[in-house]
């Protein structure tokens, strides 16, 4: 069975309508999906209709944002309620915390010699199709800066000015890994450690993260993300063993136009891995 469990629509950064995103997997054969939008469930109503629609089986997801030692991570949420009153408010609360992150980016690409972040962050937000009541992301950012010609492609502006570390990695309104876990879990649902390797960690920094991560209730990390190396997708799949977690795999789509993240398009698990499409939750 093909399954993308990762990728974004409008309703986050991403460039496809939740409906058109989940023609775009039928065509590519995904039989399994979930929508993971960040901080976001606005997309999972349009995106569960098409997808029965299209007779591909369907989880609810999301991508949250959490806080882990100074470390901003994200934790993918499978088979939960999205009107569930603790998921609720728990994404209002973050959502709110992003509105700030924007208006924070804002003033310090001003301070750079970059004014109008915002209002260009907003427009490029709204030109690739996203809607005005959600918050700009920093992609929205990334593209403002391509148009105003203070970078040459998204690439360089995250390099430089947006990634991790840099000016634009605001961190302060995330909620902690534990309180994630929980929310999901509140909810119904499972949490899974997205894309671990992407994190810079060390070896050790890693085991450290999945001990509490496991600790805290979570029950698998994502294995594959998108077309990563062979060799670091066998390496998580060890850690998912050992940690006994459930093993998660996603294209982590964005935009048509990166051939890294196809949909449907993922390194293959490991055989010895159990994928968390196995759960019980995901059954029903």
């Amino acid at each position: 069975m093909l399954a993308d469990l990762h990728m974004h629509s409008t309703a986050s950064d991403g460039a496809l309508d939740p409906a058109e995103l989940m023609r775009r997997a039928s065509e590519a054969g995904v039989e399994l999906i979930a929508l993971t939008d960040h901080d976001c469930v606005d997309g999972l109503e349009s995106a569960a209709k098409t997808a029965g629609e299209l007779g591909m089986r369907w989880v609810s997801g999301v991508e949250m944002s959490a806080q882990w030692y100074g470390h901003t991570l994200h934790i993918l949420g499978y088979a939960f309620d999205p009107l569930h009153p603790v998921m609720m408010q728990s994404l209002a609360e973050v959502r709110d915390g992003r509105w700030r992150r924007a208006e924070q980016i804002d003033k310090r690409l001003a301070a750079k010699r970059m004014p109008g972040a915002y209002e260009g962050a907003v427009a490029a937000q709204l030109a690739a199709g996203g809607q005005a009541d959600q918050p700009p992301g920093r992609p929205h950012f990334a593209d403002w800066m391509v148009t105003a010609g203070h970078v040459s492609d998204r690439g360089e502006a995250f390099r430089k000015w947006l990634g991790s570390g840099k000016l634009g990695d605001i961190k302060q309104h995330w909620p902690t890994l534990p309180e994630v876990v929980q929310q999901i879990r509140s909810a119904g649902g499972i949490a899974v450690v997205a894309h671990p390797w992407l994190y810079g960690l060390t070896r050790s920094k890693l085991r450290a993260l999945l001990r509490e991560f496991a600790a805290a209730g979570g029950r698998g990390i994502e294995v594959a993300n998108g077309k990563q190396p062979v060799e670091q997708v066998a390496y998580l799949g060890k850690l998912c063993v050992e940690f006994g977690f459930l093993a998660s795999c996603g294209s982590d789509f964005h935009t048509p136009d990166s051939p890294w993240t196809g949909l449907g398009k993922m390194t293959a698990l490991p055989p010895d891995c159990e994928p968390v499409w196995d759960d019980r939750l995901f059954a029903s």
